[in-house]
């Protein structure tokens, strides 16, 4: 297919960038499209572990062009910072693979201090943002006092609008937040400078999208975070500030509707979160910290803890439905395999009624109860599988339950952090 959308179908961290960096060696675009650089792509390769925030993880693969679109709040300095990064690990970054979009909006350092002052300021209340800066630069998007790249490159116009958003956000770190307030001249200094830098990237990434497609080219869209934090669609008000699913790709690439062919989800074999908010399968003590520990699961961005539980198939089913996906791939399915007994959450009760749908009318979950049936491990080790059927048939059994409870089927399953740990389904 010409474009295939690969977006996250749990609450985020469901092995994404690996995936994606797979398929990248058939891509000849990789495009991210929303979320900022709280988003953390995991990828091994050989003995060397890539951390990707901004940058799409088709970059590792060195055979397609990555693009950075309208959509996505970009941190100039940690973006160039990531960019160095990657040519110190022997990784080519020019304007020759790598394309920002002139209209996506920067995220300056007064978001980041607002971002982390407006936690504090909420207290039991907060959502457990990750401070970099993201939810208040999409605000000002919204309010239409942002800044876009395209303003960085011009130095006269970046010093206007930037004085006149600092005056604003000085006075709320100052009055509100009793912090101390940006220098402005120093400001204005650094931004114009990382604009000078970025300059050779910059282009209009719409129009390079659309003139792809027109060529048949193959395009992969790579979301961030996953869609139970998708900004409309998600366990509101404890999401992210943008749309994470398949809904959001059109206005936050300039690609028409109809040009997005084909979409995936990803999902581990249990579920993780990282941050506040509701959490249905969440497991609490010690088999919870059992997840924790065989799946290292700790933010890659961040290095939070996530918080673990049992694989969702409400909340998966309703993720892989909104985004009207084609098929869903599996990860981590290796580390349920230390594992006596599985547990899946096949349903939720909600004052008391049992429901299998996934109640879109409390955004917050609040008070949603799960339903959960067991089977047997398999407690054997399957990261040296290469084919389905080299699986354990509990472990077999276990996909085709999933498969049933959500209604569409898996397409490849990760047995291992690494590109050749991947197995494609046979059909």
């Amino acid at each position: 297919m010409p474009s295939l959308s690969v977006f996250g179908a749990q609450w985020g961290d469901e092995g994404k960038g690996k995936i994606i960096d797979l398929m990248a060696g058939d891509a000849d675009i990789v495009v991210r499209y929303q979320g900022g650089a709280n988003a953390g792509h995991t990828v091994v390769v050989g003995e060397t572990q890539h951390v990707l925030h901004l940058i799409p993880s088709g970059i590792l693969q060195g055979r397609s062009i990555n693009v950075i679109a309208n959509g996505v709040a970009i941190d100039p300095i940690q973006l160039l910072k990531e960019v160095d990064e990657l040519r110190g690990q022997g990784i080519a970054v020019s304007p020759d693979n790598l394309r920002i979009s002139s209209s996506a909006h920067v995220i300056f350092e007064h978001h980041q201090i607002l971002d982390r002052m407006s936690e504090v300021w909420l207290g039991e209340g907060r959502i457990g943002t990750t401070g970099r800066g993201i939810g208040p630069c999409y605000a000002d998007k919204a309010s239409r006092t942002g800044l876009r790249v395209s303003d960085l490159m011009d130095p006269e116009r970046c010093r206007t609008r930037l004085r006149a958003a600092l005056a604003e956000k000085n006075a709320q770190i100052e009055r509100v937040y009793e912090g101390k307030p940006l220098a402005l001249d120093s400001q204005i200094e650094r931004y114009v400078e990382v604009g000078r830098k970025l300059a050779p990237f910059v282009c209009d990434t719409g129009a390079l999208l659309r003139a792809a497609y027109r060529e048949g080219r193959n395009i992969v869209i790579e979301g961030a975070q996953g869609v139970m934090l998708d900004v409309d669609h998600g366990t509101y008000p404890y999401v992210t500030s943008s749309n994470t699913c398949t809904l959001g790709i059109p206005a936050a690439t300039g690609m028409p509707p109809q040009t997005v062919d084909r979409a995936v989800g990803i999902a581990k074999a249990y579920c993780t979160r990282v941050g506040e908010g509701p959490f249905p399968s969440e497991l609490e003590g010690s088999r919870g910290d059992q997840l924790q520990k065989i799946g290292r699961e700790f933010g890659a961005t961040t290095g939070r803890p996530r918080r673990c539980g049992w694989f969702d198939a409400v909340a998966v089913r309703y993720a892989l439905e909104l985004n009207g996906a084609d098929g869903w791939i599996l990860t981590k399915l290796d580390v349920l395999s230390e594992l006596d007994e599985i547990e899946v959450v096949v349903s939720y009760r909600v004052d008391g009624v049992e429901v299998k749908e996934y109640p879109a009318d409390r955004p917050a979950l609040e008070g949603v109860e799960v339903v959960t049936e067991k089977r047997p491990g398999w407690k054997e080790d399957i990261c040296s599988a290469r084919t389905f059927g080299e699986l354990p048939q509990r472990a077999v059994e276990y996909v085709a339950w999933l498969e049933e409870l959500v209604g569409v089927g898996v397409e490849m399953i990760s047995v291992g952090p690494e590109r050749e740990q991947v197995l494609r389904r046979e059909g």
